[in-house]
């Protein structure tokens, strides 16, 4: 007999939501235990003679209306567990309207009576006190089964005790972050130690000590915190204790996304150790980027890197017309292709593979997709490659983004928007100044269709290192940190501006809402972060001491290095939006005809493997190249 409710247990708790049919049988079961009741204690209180053919007739009646009123109201198909307010003031509607339909049959068939009038009234009563209790007691059996039965799930604290907190629990109790199950919330009120709200225990924690000393007795898998600035806000007492301990850390969805289980769970990310090194999050107006970009066919080029990726996962969440992949890494390709169609089933795409550098694979993609907005973030990055193989730099970075922003403006596309690089500004390296010269090109080109009234709009986005990027830095440090280091910086003062994926790809699509065409905008990137200060925080987020359990180590400068990036977002050099941390750049105006010209050149030589005319030309047409740590020294003028 136990074995058999146990199953029967088990089969519960893994139950999604209980059967429709169950539920209208049930609700059924009520009207007509209610029926019966409301019946029996009218006559016993009046002190009417029992009358058996009288009662069937009656709960035929109720039955009858309480059939056509869950039919006409839907109640079976409800998600008990998902029950509200709302939800119980539907049901008192619905029962109201079993009751006078119950009443109306009553006169037609037997005429009025205050007896009538009165099982009526105590019917409608003892049925919401039934089928408001019932359902109570199934929310209460079901959530003590799921709590009861964790393996397989993974057990979630909940930071906060505040209203978005008290939504997300029930968000996690509906089963939409399943196989997470809410066992407890955590506050820095003191006070409030001991209590329980929404069913669940509060745990007070004041300091790291305290949170550690939880640990010890609280077995805890994930916490999920409100928003980013919580995280920020308690980098330090609790984020670094779970990153240490090897636990889980989520962000929630927008309090405003909970009534919808899917979206609200495709905005809900993991926090990983390099959001803890930059600043706060900076905040954009998606709904604004989704009225300007809602209706476009959208090109993205380098769509599989990290950049692109990001962007085309933006767009995909706002459902644009059509989205175009391009890249040429086929496997990258294939998984973002996998993760669209499982995240985003809605949105129509077309993955491409391809190279911006064939001309006949750009005509195809614009003449049969007809893209009306194109992203460029396909480009080689790689400073110390590009040092090598300056040809090849030439070729993807300035002919791909000549060949892409010709084909736009023979195509009229609306708007392009190219993906740049803080390493344009007085650049050390050659990938750096071919970024500058595609800059220029696109630039100039955006000048001259300004002056002849032409439709493409050019907008060119400048920002630093990406952290989290397809091989950077951070990368590279959390792989040397897991083998046990030693993890290996180029030089003891070496800066860089650092931004999140999430957030360089937020600014891009707001970039689009600023520009009007010729503007280079420039990220407030924040403070810049020594890399040497990096590696050791990193070291302590994964629960090791710098320089004793992971050493430190300096290689040197790499080839085209330089210790400090500039973004030149300063007022001297810079003109305000109307966004606080997106700036537009002073730069010198090239005429398309001049660097036109010298683009075809510089191409010619590149397609020749002119390495060394290549490097001459690009130090003539960005007169602040000045190579550091490189070959190329030789070719700047001597002071």
């Amino acid at each position: 007999m136990l074995r058999y409710v146990s199953s029967l247990v088990r089969w519960l708790s893994t139950m999604k939501y209980l059967n429709r049919w169950i539920v209208l049988v049930l609700d059924l079961s009520l009207s007509l235990l209610s029926a019966v009741v409301s019946y029996l204690l009218v006559l016993a209180f009046l002190q009417i003679q029992f009358n058996r053919g009288e009662l069937y007739r009656f709960v035929c009646f109720a039955l009858g209306a309480g059939l056509l009123i869950q039919l006409v109201f839907k109640l079976y198909r409800g998600i008990i567990r998902h029950a509200s307010i709302q939800e119980a003031s539907r049901l008192l509607a619905a029962l109201f309207c079993k009751e006078l339909i119950l009443l109306i049959a009553i006169l037609l068939y037997s005429g009025f009576s205050s007896q009538w009038l009165a099982i009526v009234l105590l019917d409608l009563l003892i049925s919401f006190f039934l089928v408001i209790s019932v359902r109570a007691l199934l929310v209460s059996i079901y959530f003590t089964l799921v709590g009861g039965n964790l393996n397989g799930n993974r057990l979630l604290f909940i930071y906060g005790t505040d209203n978005h907190s008290i939504a997300l629990i029930n968000w996690v109790r509906s089963g939409a972050l399943h196989p997470y199950v809410a066992v407890g919330l955590l506050s820095i009120d003191m006070s409030q130690s001991g209590l329980r709200i929404g069913g669940l225990p509060v745990f007070a924690i004041s300091t790291p000590d305290s949170f550690r000393k939880l640990l010890t007795h609280v077995r805890l898998q994930t916490v999920m915190f409100p928003d980013y600035a919580t995280v920020q806000h308690e980098r330090n007492r609790f984020v670094e204790v779970c990153l240490q301990s090897n636990i889980e850390l989520l962000v929630a969805p927008p309090v405003e996304l909970l009534d919808n289980p899917e979206k609200a769970r495709e905005h809900m990310r993991e926090i990983k150790i390099e959001d803890l090194l930059g600043r706060e999050q900076i905040s954009i107006n998606m709904d604004e980027i989704s009225s300007v970009l809602k209706e476009e066919v959208i090109l993205v080029t380098g769509a599989a890197g990290s950049i692109g990726s990001e962007i085309c996962r933006l767009l995909a969440s706002i459902r644009v017309k059509q989205l175009i992949l391009f890249d040429n890494a086929e496997t990258p390709m294939h998984d973002l292709r996998l993760e669209i169609q499982d995240r985003y089933p809605m949105q129509s795409f077309v993955p491409i593979i391809g190279d911006v550098r064939i001309k006949s694979r750009l005509e195809f993609v614009f003449t049969k997709y007809a893209p009306t907005v194109v992203f460029h973030a396909a480009a080689y990055k790689h400073v110390p490659l590009m040092e090598e193989y300056p040809c090849e730099a030439i070729r993807t970075n300035v002919d791909g983004t000549r060949k892409l922003a010709d084909m736009s403006v023979l195509h009229s596309v609306k708007r392009f928007i190219m993906i740049s690089t803080d390493k344009a500004v007085n650049p050390t390296n050659v990938m750096g100044a071919s970024k500058r010269i595609a800059e220029m090109y696109v630039q100039s080109l955006s000048f001259k269709i300004d002056e002849a009234r032409g439709k493409t709009q050019f907008i060119t986005t400048r920002f630093g290192n990406v952290l989290g990027s397809n091989g950077s830095v951070v990368a590279r440090f959390r792989e040397q940190i897991r083998r046990g280091g030693p993890v290996t910086v180029t030089h003891p003062d070496i800066f860089r501006y650092f931004m999140t994926i999430p957030e360089a790809s937020r600014l891009v699509l707001e970039a689009v809402t600023l520009g009007r065409g010729g503007e280079i905008f420039v990220f407030d990137m924040g403070e810049p972060v020594k890399i040497a200060d990096m590696a050791r925080r990193m070291i302590q987020l994964a629960g090791l001491i710098p320089d004793e359990q992971v050493k430190v180590v300096f290689a040197g400068l790499r080839p085209g290095e330089k210790l400090y990036e500039e973004l030149l977002t300063d007022s001297e050099f810079t003109v305000p939006t109307r966004h606080p941390k997106i700036r537009i750049a002073k730069v010198r105006r090239y005429e398309w005809n001049e660097v036109s010209t010298a683009v075809d050149q510089l191409i010619r030589m590149a397609e020749s493997e002119e390495s060394e005319q290549v490097i001459r030309l690009m130090k003539k047409l960005v007169p602040e190249f000045i190579s550091n740590h490189s070959p190329y020294e030789i070719y700047d003028p001597k002071n």
